[in-house]
């Protein structure tokens, strides 16, 4: 210890240590500006630009607009548009403190812009702190959430929180890697088995911006044409983003891509990833270093530079509908990209939704598919077992399964894996004409027909009775459930197949590839795993079942649901077979033998079209308790055009099972009213619930009413 040391220490014999007290004091009497912690007291301000507008972080309606914040000059450097911040809100007028306005709790919130005054005559409230100066909300991704949040009647900050992922230190003290050269441009590869297949990968790989609504022949080998595509993007100098269902399919478009690009020209944004490594990935994006995406729905906010394709596979799946306010779907956010960016659009599926024959129809994209020749040398054989065909059976009697199944699946064991889909049960039955299977809808909105103890039918739209219902189609004056046949089981077939593996995929495990020996694999809808070699036979079971369900949707989803699993079999010309139990007359079916997705959803559009019903029509559900919905419906100012549907009861939730986000509590009694307007208006008719809305959440109190636009299931 020196001398120095001994003297700090102990000073003189005998005098006493410095007190902590004394220094607090001496730092109190200490001349200076005192700039107290996130309130910035008598601290001087930006000598340019004093002002930041600020969004926080409060997905009210009411609160859906910009705050004005003082920038202190120690925040000046790292306070630029974009960054993430700080702020105190809810301070009253009456808490200012030398000019500065004071209190209020700590919120987060985004930087949008710097300005040179404010607007607001008030004093301002500091920004507390600057939480990062990582910018991550560019104005491209600030225009498309406020675009999403106006067509979804939904606040902004409630879109960023869907496309900005939570901040990761760690993450952002890395540095991404430099971004790789344009690659060169592909070959046309299979995408030449399409009429305008090559040409599409010309324009993209120009610079131009085409629109296509893409029909995927059956096999696997979709991945990779997207990859293709995304290729071509990229060697014109520009970004590239793809948007799938779940993770197993982005990891096949990964897969493709690394195989075509190498590593480093593309991100995969999946949760799988963790939360970590999903931000750095995201920033390498945000930043430039890395051009093209892959993910699932939350991909689709992905900020992208230079945009010049979006790409989304198989929009029917469910999971492309975000379940979080204010709801949007991947495809229509997609759709607002591309009209903002004035970028191409690809929309694949095996199958065709009405909302892409809708794109075609109004000439807004080009059908991308294949001749004929092309579709019957892909497609496997499809064979239909209906009502009359297992009234005549008495193995289907005896063992719940017809015997042209029992033969499919005989036969296709002798050569490879055998697929079997067994869909849920347990829908609410609807009703239908018990000659021609037409379903049955009222006569004064259109609305699916619901059957009653003692034989009362009702509407489950608007809830009008119905006394003298008769067919349209064929005049018949009986009905009958819609959801009919016996269930099949892995067990009935594990014992009637004693010497095979029988492999199952569903909610527990979804497989994602099984091997190309023989084998069951029996899967729900959705879950298929990819056979090596494609499946040599498959078993489309209870196609009541799924044609049944209380849904405007439930034969487009049938049919898509069937033509997936079946394009995950072999050709017919290597033998490969697909059996079908549903009846054979139905238009689902017939689309499914005939393999023609494309006129299904053509003449389900038109008919939609004459009905009223969406997509021709935009639609929005109201929920809640009966007396908030009545008081929401007689408040919100509806345009001109719009009808009101209901309300009518919805099923209670009963305890044990899954509850929807945004739906009822358990055993909690719940009302929904449908709100119809005609095309053109759907803007106003956002608008107007989105202003109701915010006009009630800012009187407080009162039950919650859910107000959800294009709501995916209405009966």
């Amino acid at each position: 210890m020196s001398s120095a040391d001994g003297e700090r220490d102990g000073g003189a014999e005998g005098a006493p240590p410095e007190q902590l007290a004394l220094i607090r004091e001496s730092v109190r009497q200490a001349k200076g500006p005192k700039a107290k912690p996130r309130t910035w007291r008598g601290a001087a301000l930006a000598k340019e630009l004093p002002v930041a507008r600020v969004l926080v972080d409060k997905g009210v309606l009411h609160l859906d607009r910009y705050f004005d914040y003082a920038v202190p000059e120690e925040l000046d450097a790292d306070a630029q548009p974009g960054v993430r911040v700080r702020v105190r809100f809810g301070a009253g007028r009456h808490r200012v403190r030398d000019g500065r306005r004071e209190g209020g709790g700590l919120i987060d919130g985004f930087l949008v812009e710097r300005l040179a005054g404010s607007d607001y005559s008030g004093p301002l409230a500091a920004l507390a702190q600057v939480v990062s100066p990582e910018p991550v909300l560019s104005e491209e991704l600030l225009g498309l959430a406020r675009a999403v949040a106006d067509r979804y009647a939904g606040s902004l900050a409630d879109v960023l929180q869907l496309a900005v992922p939570p901040r990761s230190a760690r993450a952002e003290q890395k540095a991404s890697p430099a971004p790789l050269p344009p690659p060169e441009v592909p070959e046309a590869g299979s995408w030449a088995r399409y009429e305008r297949g090559a040409g599409f990968l010309e324009a993209l790989a120009s610079g131009g911006a085409p629109r296509a609504v893409w029909n995927a022949l059956p096999g696997p080998g979709w991945s990779e044409e997207i990859a293709r595509a995304v290729a071509a993007t990229l060697a014109s100098g520009r970004g590239a983003l793809v948007v799938v269902p779940d993770g197993r399919a982005a990891g096949r478009v990964d897969a493709a891509l690394t195989a075509l690009l190498g590593e480093g020209r593309h991100a995969l944004l999946t949760a799988d990833a963790g939360p970590e490594k999903r931000y750095r990935q995201w920033l390498a994006v945000r930043r430039g270093a890395v051009r093209a995406v892959v993910g699932t729905r939350a991909a689709m906010f992905a900020p992208v530079q230079d945009l010049g394709l979006v790409a989304i596979w198989d929009d029917g799946d469910g999971s492309h509908s975000e379940p979080h306010a204010p709801q949007p779907h991947a495809r229509d956010v997609l759709l607002l990209r591309a009209a903002l960016d004035k970028c191409g659009f690809l929309l694949g599926s095996w199958s065709c939704t009405v909302e892409a024959a809708q794109l075609v129809e109004s000439g807004w994209a080009r059908p991308l598919v294949a001749s004929r020749e092309q579709v019957r040398g892909a497609a496997p054989l499809v064979r239909t077992v209906g009502d009359g065909d297992l009234a005549r059976d008495e193995a289907a009697r005896a063992a719940r399964l017809p015997t042209l199944a029992w033969q499919a699946v005989r036969e296709g064991l002798k050569h490879g894996p055998v697929l079997v889909q067994v869909p849920r049960r347990g829908y609410v039955p609807r009703m239908a004409c018990a000659q021609c299977r037409a379903a049955a809808r009222c006569r004064h909105c259109a609305g699916p027909l619901e059957g009653q103890d003692g034989g009362v039918l009702w509407c489950g739209w608007c809830g009008v009775e119905e006394n003298s219902w008769h067919c349209p189609e064929c005049g018949g004056f009986r009905l009958r459930a819609q959801v009919v046949g016996a269930r099949r089981t892995a067990e009935e077939l594990g014992r009637a197949f004693p010497a095979v593996p029988v492999r199952t995929s569903g909610r527990e495990q979804v497989l994602d590839t099984v091997p190309g020996t023989p084998a069951l694999v029996v899967s729900t809808p959705g879950a298929e795993p990819v056979a090596e070699g494609g499946y040599a036979a498959a078993l489309l079971l209870d196609g009541w079942a799924m044609l049944g369900r209380p849904d405007l949707r439930a034969g487009e989803d049938a049919l898509r649901r069937w033509i997936a699993a079946s394009s995950l079999v072999r050709a017919q010309g290597v033998g490969g077979t697909v059996v079908v139990v549903a009846e054979p007359t139905l238009r689902p079916v017939q689309a499914l033998v005939r393999w023609d997705p494309v006129g299904h959803a053509v003449r389900e559009l038109a008919e939609r079209g004459e009905l009223g019903f969406p997509p021709v029509s935009r639609m929005a559900a109201v929920a809640g308790v009966a007396g908030a919905v009545a008081e929401f419906l007689a408040a919100v100012e509806l345009p001109s055009d719009a009808e009101v549907l209901g309300p009518v009861a919805v099923p209670v939730v009963l305890g044990g099972g899954p509850r929807r986000v945004g739906g009822p509590a358990v055993g909690e009694e719940w009302v929904r009213a449908l709100i119809r307007v005609r095309p053109g208006s759907g803007g106003a008719l956002a608008a107007a619930l989105k202003a109701a809305q915010a006009a009630r959440m800012a009187r407080g109190g009162g039950d919650v009413v859910r107000v959800r636009v294009d709501p995916p299931d209405i009966g």
